[in-house]
């Protein structure tokens, strides 16, 4: 039984993909599942917070969205039994990599997957969706009739943080980054639902691709110069022109424009966890009664103390994947063998939709 593992250069600043023979797991533990992976979503991996939390390995498993079918369980495990249809999310310090036929997983990592979802819907799905929950439910708190500007809203992410806005009765204001990615946006209209006359379920996509529209501008433009109640970024730009790399510069906002844009009271969600701030922009932030939160991917994983409410959003994820409250956006599935090559485009970050490999 092969899984797929990397390993880091001794410079920390490349790795390297490999398929590992994986021995057969032992007898499943008290409280963990023995699963048969039958699709695994590829994403990013952070090689920088492993280093920080001191996990030196030779080979570090890759694959940690999950969905499959329970074959066995430990005897003290309560919620599951052999033949249920699960879904979750592999804890870092995970031995077993996702990519894999078969995985030992501690029951609280995963929920039940609902039969209307696919294998692939559900492995696909399952990390973006905790991640737009994170930032619009626990770190910005929205409620019908806010506004919200989420960045690259074609991303995997964008697009379910889009959905879900729209459910949640929100004003949506997006930006895309190229043509496709608009054309992507524009097809996220929102259906006609029943709502109170004193909500405006409309959106808005801003074309930033050809670096001639001030983000700021547009969405004051569109919020009558009230500002945005909440933005969810992709990252921010830091400095000046001069001292950003090519790429920043076209994609990303400045910090001062993501300011500019905020309303009064607003939730600045950012992912740049090294934000850095100067005086004159936390008093602006201030005089604005503004408030700033990370989102952290692993926040949830790193937190024993919130168990319970992180599978309170994994069920409710897949509830609304089920009832069809969002769609993810997903490439074609791929076979395992396909899997190196499809990791190494991911790290590099190329392609927009969700890539899952289907066992």
């Amino acid at each position: 039984m092969k899984g797929l593992y990397f390993q880091q250069s001794s410079t920390d600043e490349e790795i390297t993909f490999v398929f590992q023979e994986k021995e057969d797991l032992p007898v499943t533990e008290d409280n963990f599942v023995k699963l048969q992976v039958k699709a695994c979503a590829l994403s990013q991996i952070n090689t920088k917070l492993l280093a920080e939390m001191k996990m030196k390995k030779d080979l570090f498993p890759v694959g940690r969205e999950i969905a499959g079918i329970v074959l066995d369980v430990g005897s003290k495990v309560s919620f599951f039994q052999p033949d249920d249809e699960v879904v979750g999310i592999l804890p870092l310090d995970s031995e077993d990599p996702g990519l894999c036929e078969v995985v030992r997983v501690h029951e609280h990592y995963l929920v039940h997957k609902p039969e209307k979802v696919t294998w692939t819907e559900a492995a696909g799905s399952i990390r973006d969706g905790v991640r737009a929950y994170t930032a619009l439910h626990y770190l910005s708190h929205l409620s019908p009739g806010k506004s919200v500007l989420i960045m690259d809203g074609a991303s995997a992410f964008g697009t379910i943080a889009i959905q879900l806005a729209h459910h949640r009765g929100a004003k949506v204001i997006s930006t895309a980054c190229s043509l496709e990615d608009k054309q992507c946006l524009e097809r996220f209209r929102p259906p006609i639902v029943q709502l109170p006359d004193f909500l405006s379920f409309t959106a808005r996509v801003i074309d930033v691709s050809n670096g001639k529209v001030h983000v700021a501008e547009s969405c004051l433009e569109e919020t009558g110069g009230l500002g945005v109640d909440i933005v969810l970024d992709a990252g921010v730009r830091l400095y000046s022109k001069d001292d950003e790399p090519a790429v920043k510069l076209q994609l990303l906002p400045h910090k001062h424009d993501i300011i500019t844009l905020l309303g009064v009271g607003g939730h600045w969600v950012t992912t740049e966890e090294n934000l850095q701030l100067d005086p004159p922009d936390s008093h602006c932030l201030f005089l604005k009664g503004a408030t700033l939160a990370f989102l952290n991917d692993e926040v949830w994983n790193l937190s024993n103390v919130q168990q319970g409410k992180y599978l309170c959003i994994l069920k409710d994820v897949m509830e609304k994947l089920s009832t069809g409250v969002f769609r993810p956006q997903l490439d074609e599935p791929i076979p395992l063998y396909e899997a190196k090559v499809s990791m190494e485009a991911v790290q590099k970050n190329q392609g927009r939709k969700k890539q899952v490999v289907q066992f």
